[in-house]
């Protein structure tokens, strides 16, 4: 089946708002199988909306809309849809009795335009909204389907996991009732390194292999679609034995929903170690993407945030003779830092990050997006030098990747 996505709001169109939904939209029906040839950005218009939607039925099996279906008058997509596909708008009981407890449970008082949102093109399926207030709608028209979503990502993906994702599948000429994914996760190599490794395994048909680059990481999701969960495991184990088999150690799990930050608290927890950070440029990003598991507390000891030369020298004893030679951007700082932080906190890990994330401060010699990083792990001391690209936020966000990734390397160095 082809699906097309239509992302409706002028505050899309005018860049208020990042257009996260379609880009989660896009790879969520990629995975269930669909092509998808078109995106649109429509915004909060009546005519332009109804020529999309027009031109959409006329060429795609299905129409997924996202966005216009709040209490507002400016909200038009389910209006708009009723209207091409020739269908009157009637009260749904079901969806009003929801709405007015959504509000009663939260101590809320209802207002009279809220009730429009009970309102859905006569003979649509409905889709129960568990986390809001507007349904979702489901519409056919000459054997096309538009489906109709709310904005808000936290009412739309949980929505389209439970609901919709099924529903597509049922539509499925081929059968296929299930789809079941794995996410290799890979930290340490780039993602055209990664790619050109599975240019294979990127060929095969069901199960699929779909690379995803992430700051610091590539995920390989691995997908299959059969008639029953236990048949689509079975098609997706053995290629992910085989990622396994070709990345090694830069696989830090194969299990669905485990971040890199738990990857490492648990090696942490598993050698009986303890671990603390030390951070410059940084700022405590890197503690607080720990700090992120849950449990933490009990291999974690603590975190310092080191950001000028006084601090540095005071907290974990970088020596002034060091900073004056090398600076605070360099290997030995680095090194003295990991190896101070390491003792003060009492720990058998520390990992320090020092480095110039601009947009000022750079030179010729220590350019913008300079990080160097240490790692000790009882009485080893591995020091790495990185390049990043992009702006502030982007060089500290690379920098906490990079860092959890060295950490967990020089863990497994010692403890084979």
């Amino acid at each position: 089946m082809v699906v097309e996505l239509i992302s409706v709001g002028t505050e899309l169109l005018l860049g208020n708002i990042v257009n996260t939904n379609a880009a989660w939209l896009a790879e969520q029906c990629a995975a269930l199988g669909l092509s998808c040839y078109y995106q649109t950005v429509v915004g909060d218009n009546e005519e332009r909306l109804s020529g999309i939607l027009e031109t959409g039925l006329g060429r795609s099996d299905v129409l997924i809309l996202s966005g216009g279906l709040g209490p507002t008058q400016d909200d038009l997509t389910k209006e708009t849809a009723a209207r091409v596909c020739g269908k009157r708008l009637v009260e749904d009981a079901h969806s009003l009795a929801r709405i007015e407890s959504y509000f009663k449970q939260r101590g809320l008082h209802m207002t009279d335009n809220n009730r429009k949102q009970a309102l859905v093109p006569e003979g649509a399926i409905v889709v129960d909204n568990d986390n809001g207030t507007a349904p979702g709608i489901i519409l056919e028209k000459d054997g096309k389907r538009i489906i109709l979503l709310p904005g808000p990502p936290n009412e739309l993906l949980p929505m389209f996991e439970k609901s919709i994702a099924p529903y597509l599948l049922s539509l499925n000429p081929d059968g296929a009732a299930v789809i079941y994914s794995r996410t290799v996760k890979i930290c340490g190599l780039g993602e055209s390194g990664v790619e050109s490794l599975i240019t294979d395994l990127e060929a095969l048909k069901n199960p699929t292999v779909a690379p995803y680059a992430k700051t610091g990481e590539v995920h390989l999701r691995v997908t299959a679609r059969a008639a029953d969960e236990k048949s689509a495991k079975k098609l997706v184990k053995p290629v992910v034995k085989e990622l396994e088999d070709r990345f090694g150690r830069a696989v830090y799990t194969t299990k669905n929903g485990v971040t890199l930050e738990e990857a490492v608290a648990k090696l942490l927890e598993k050698n009986g170690l303890t671990a603390a950070t030390v951070e410059s440029c940084t700022g405590g990003l890197l503690a607080g993407r720990l700090v992120n598991v849950s449990g933490v507390s009990k291999v974690f000891k603590t975190g310092f945030v080191t950001y000028s030369n006084k601090a540095k020298r005071k907290l974990v004893g970088v020596r002034k003779e060091t900073l004056e030679k090398y600076g605070a951007v360099s290997p030995q700082t680095a090194q003295e830092m990991a190896v101070g932080g390491a003792k003060a906190a009492g720990a058998d890990v520390a990992v320090s990050v020092t480095g110039i994330a601009g947009p000022d401060g750079g030179s010729e010699e220590k350019p913008v997006g300079l990080v160097y990083m240490a790692c000790f792990v009882r009485g080893n001391v591995w020091v790495e030098k990185f390049r990043f690209n992009g702006n502030r936020a982007k060089v500290r966000e690379s920098s906490v990747a990079a860092a959890l990734t060295l950490m967990r390397r020089c863990i497994l160095e010692v403890f084979k």
